[in-house]
């Protein structure tokens, strides 16, 4: 039998995508999340882990910056950021080249980059009159968004757009599409 194939999920947030995801590897032959890691205390993604029997935990930036930090993370073969506001530490990044994936809320390489995330994304993409707008599926390296492109779908913004409704369609992209990008990518990758 194969090697299980680990994931550590990181999210700053509710939790939705982190909760998709989880469900979709619930009962899979070779991936498994094995944790969810949140910088911040409260997220609801935390409820999140519980209801599904995953173990959590909170770091600080003190933390996260610090090289043994990789100690907490020794069983995990791939790190999966859906909805992680933070900046990658280039000690992770170099540990996990190729193994670090992550989603962003627009059509990259346009609307991404520090401070472009969630709500602020939607709002940039209708002020700047686009027609279109989507998710892209990124490999993370040292700079904000501009990690090899996996995968990227998109969807129509329409004139009566708000931050709000284009924020729902990106939304229903990512679940449809995260979880089986990260399953083809790690099983086309895989040692």
């Amino acid at each position: 039998m194969s090697k299980q194939i680990n994931l550590a999920i990181f999210a700053s947030g509710s939790g939705t995508n982190a909760e998709n995801i989880a469900h979709y590897f619930e009962n899979h032959d070779l991936i498994q999340v094995k944790e969810i890691l949140s910088n911040k205390q409260d997220a609801f993604v935390h409820q999140r882990a519980e209801n599904l029997d995953i173990p959590s935990s909170t770091f600080s930036k003190a933390q996260f910056q610090d090289s043994s930090f990789i100690k907490r993370l020794e069983d995990i073969d791939y790190l999966i950021l859906a909805g992680f506001l933070w900046l990658i530490p280039k000690f992770l990044i170099q540990s996990y080249r190729n193994r670090i994936i992550n989603i962003h809320p627009a059509l990259l390489p346009k609307f991404g980059g520090k401070g472009m995330y969630g709500d602020r994304v939607h709002q940039a993409v209708i002020e700047a009159g686009e027609k279109k707008s989507g998710i892209t599926i990124h490999l993370v390296n040292e700079e904000y968004d501009k990690g090899e492109i996996l995968f990227q779908s998109e969807c129509k913004v329409s004139s009566d757009d708000t931050a709000d409704t284009l924020a729902e369609k990106i939304h229903a992209l990512e679940y449809e599409h995260f979880p089986h990008v990260i399953e083809e990518y790690i099983l086309t990758h895989k040692k």
